[in-house]
């Protein structure tokens, strides 16, 4: 299946309320409410609460915590069963924390939000941007991917993520309307010549290119030492638009302490002409930060679900 434009309507920052009244919508409503009453509560509480949820989480998805414990399996095979089993512990915690971050980044104050990250890198997406071509910042599937965007949207008011749309319409419909207030522009994943469009404008496209799609342009490029899935829109977008390719990393603190939100000097040669060396490299700079902080990536993806002919599924 081609990755051509089909587009997606992304819908106007108004939301409106009245388009989600029916019953099946309640439940959704009902864990909005309570989001939007933990995202006021102290910092040390919403990490609390986000680690309980992830607890309860771990315990009632079966088939997300085989696929976690397959995954740190595969990518950590040097670690004993213990420490494997604390890592997986850790993986749900974070994502519960996520849920709550993503509340206290669409709901929270911007004053809260300053006091709790510090920024490394900044001169390199200033001075990236003063070439005129626009960038591509690369990320990865961190859990701490969404409070990440409201904390750099303060340095800069031309960001615009790539999104993939949400499977339910009320939530989907809420965080469009959230980011859409935060961000320059929001972006669908399927639309590669707005994308390209946005570069030519000179913005800062966001880009984390890191799930098995199963679909689209891609090659099979090592991760974690396995050969995955890698997506070449990214050389691809380079390639159109002369943008320079950027790493940026977020990472939650220990403790109440918050986030670093990191960017990294442009990826050098890139793109190179070869699909599958540039791949290899953009997975490599997402790895690092994997290895720097494991429990913080989002392993309830299976990742390496699409195999190369002739493998068999790593996961059955």
């Amino acid at each position: 299946m081609s990755d051509e434009p089909q587009p997606v309507n992304t819908e106007s920052t108004s939301f409106k309320a009245s388009a989600f009244l029916h019953p099946r919508f309640w439940f959704t409503w009902i864990g909005v409410g309570l989001l939007r009453l933990i995202a006021a509560m102290p910092f040390a509480i919403q990490l609390f609460i986000g680690r309980r949820i992830g607890d309860l989480m771990r315990g009632l998805l079966p088939s997300r915590r085989r696929t976690v414990r397959r995954n740190l399996e595969l990518c950590f095979p040097e670690l004993e069963a213990t420490r494997r089993d604390r890592l997986l512990r850790d993986c749900f915690r974070a994502v519960g924390i996520s849920v709550m971050e993503a509340a206290f980044s669409w709901w929270g104050s911007e004053a809260r939000l300053r006091k709790l990250y510090r920024m490394e890198g900044e001169e390199y997406l200033q001075a990236a941007l003063q070439q005129g071509k626009g960038v591509i910042l690369l990320g990865g599937h961190y859990t701490t991917l969404e409070i990440s965007g409201r904390l750099l949207a303060f340095h800069t008011k031309d960001l615009q993520p790539i999104y993939k749309p949400a499977r339910n319409p009320l939530f989907n419909a809420l965080m469009v309307s959230s980011r859409n207030r935060l961000f320059d522009n929001l972006l669908s994943n399927r639309e590669f010549r707005t994308i390209l469009r946005s570069l030519q404008d000179n913005k800062i496209v966001w880009y984390a290119p890191d799930q098995d799609f199963s679909r689209g342009r891609y090659v099979f490029a090592p991760f974690m030492g396995i050969p995955a899935t890698s997506l070449t829109m990214t050389s691809r977008l380079a390639k159109s638009s002369g943008a320079p390719v950027l790493p940026f990393y977020s990472q939650r603190l220990p403790g109440s302490e918050g986030y670093l939100i990191k960017v990294l000097p442009p990826l050098s040669n890139l793109p190179s002409g070869d699909d599958v060396a540039d791949a290899t490299q953009i997975n490599l700079s997402i790895e690092q930060q994997v290895r720097n902080a494991p429990e913080q990536y989002l392993w309830l993806h299976r990742r390496f679900k699409t195999r190369p002919p002739g493998e068999k599924d790593i996961y059955s």
